[in-house]
């Protein structure tokens, strides 16, 4: 197995040289000897897209960092999927795809210099921009005919500005990642794509509160995951279970299944343990436990909608703590992001029974065990099924709730959705899941701890 030093081919830390060469360089001396490890010593190493190939280890010494140069042109497009539906978008900032047996790790840092990425959709969405203007924009439009009834979550289909994930791994098995930080990532940190056998150990996720759509681990359409000890403080969810979106996710038939989240901090993320609102292919035998969410919006979540399909079950969360959230658990079948204001009263947020299709969420068989939360400002809980399809055989046990009674937020701030009746207490808001059951579960502060509407 080789071993070698990005400095070997050519590489400067200093950074400013561009280094996407020496990497090149270097992956392909490793695999044209069957395997190995690249070690990215203490230093800045500015680089463009890099790709890892199989039977490699990507060691990061400590003091080291990997900044890629925050320039749209460099990310040429690759396959992959993007907020749950197949297309071409731009090159991650690392990929390793068609690969197995691949390991990062180290005391090191990849730094996505998202800050430009974000200015520049933030600069876009204030101009008024609909449709792609710059070249990046117009080749992928090229190559994802369609798009513009493609769903989304509101990240930029409708302009193809579709920034890169940080870390993406993909049509992969065997893969682990531990004990690097990953920072500023342009879009989504860390994203897991049809991976077999994934672990994620250790490592540090961090992005501002404010940075767009900067999801930190996003598990799509995965088999056999463990993450464990892990931190992540983001601008968007924090750890996401995902499986496609609408009828292209349920074509793929891709389920995410197996997933083991433990010992995990969660910070300042819009949800902390989160599944969908992919959700077209299911998922099953979700399990978590030992995690502090504590201080992000919502602390479990799991969120759908009409139109993105798919059989949700086996979900087991327990022992965990959510303290100062806005809603402590938030399970929400009307989702509103990525369907604008001016389409709020269409059909997907009916109170109304709808007809049961292809496109149908479920939700059942969740069980939501010795949890706390202290503080909670909006409400100590929000459960909304369909009314053609409700939530079933859910069970919350031993769980402690307290409310905020002096916070300023609004119970309608439990989640964002579309359609529903507008409340007033922060009561524990239980709508169209009429098999609910609460054994042993306090709730401290609303004059009404639940409120069945």
């Amino acid at each position: 197995m080789k071993e070698v030093k990005i400095d070997d081919f050519g590489g400067k830390g200093d950074g400013k040289f561009n280094n996407s060469n020496a990497f090149a360089l270097a992956f392909a001396e490793i695999s044209r000897n069957g395997g190995g490890k690249l070690t990215v010593p203490k230093g800045v190493w500015a680089s463009g897209p890099i790709e890892i190939p199989s039977d490699t280890t990507l060691e990061l010494e400590e003091g080291s960092e990997i900044s890629f140069i925050p320039d749209p042109n460099l990310y040429t497009p690759v396959f992959t999927r993007w907020e749950g539906v197949e297309c071409f978008a731009m090159h991650p900032l690392v990929l390793s795809s068609h690969t197995k047996n691949v390991r990062i790790t180290g005391k090191g840092t990849l730094n996505g210099n998202g800050e430009t990425w974000w200015n520049l959709k933030k600069a876009k969405k204030e101009r008024g921009q609909s449709a792609p203007e710059d070249m990046y924009e117009k080749i992928l439009a090229e190559l994802n005919p369609g798009y513009e009834n493609q769903p989304g979550g509101g990240g930029g289909r409708e302009i193809q500005f579709l920034r890169p994930s940080l870390l993406e791994i993909s049509f992969a098995e065997n893969v682990s990642v531990e004990g690097i930080e990953i920072k500023d990532s342009p879009f989504w940190t860390v994203h897991p794509l049809y991976v077999k056998n994934l672990t994620l150990r250790g490592i540090k996720i961090d992005n501002p509160y404010t940075a767009p759509n900067t999801d930190g681990i996003d598990v799509d359409s995965c088999e056999n995951v463990v993450i464990e000890d892990c931190f992540v403080s983001v601008g968007d969810d924090g750890i996401c279970i995902k499986s496609g979106s609408g009828p292209d996710g349920i074509r793929c038939a891709k389920p995410t299944v197996n997933v083991e989240i433990r010992n995990c901090t969660v910070r300042n993320a819009h949800g902390g343990i989160v599944i969908g609102s992919e959700t077209a292919a299911g998922m099953s035998h979700i399990h978590a436990v030992g995690c502090d969410l504590s201080g992000t919006d919502r602390g479990i979540r799991i969120k759908s909608r009409r139109g993105r399909g798919g059989d949700i079950f086996d979900i087991e969360l327990r022992d965990m703590v959510m303290n100062n959230t806005l809603c402590p658990i938030a399970m929400n079948m009307y989702y509103k992001c990525g369907i604008p204001e001016s389409e709020k009263n269409c059909a997907l947020f009916s109170l109304e029974k709808q007809p049961i299709v292809p496109e149908t969420p479920r939700i059942h068989d969740v069980k939501i065990i010795g949890c706390t939360a202290k503080g909670c400002k909006a409400s100590a809980g929000f459960i909304a099924g369909l009314p053609e399809m409700p939530i079933d055989n859910l069970i919350i046990k031993d769980c402690d709730f307290s409310t905020d009674e002096t916070s300023g937020c609004s119970p309608m701030d439990s989640d964002m959705f579309y359609g529903l009746p507008e409340i007033t207490e922060k009561s524990f808001r239980v709508l169209n899941a009429p098999g609910a059951k609460f054994e042993n579960v306090v709730i401290s502060g609303p004059e009404k701890p639940f409120i069945d509407y």
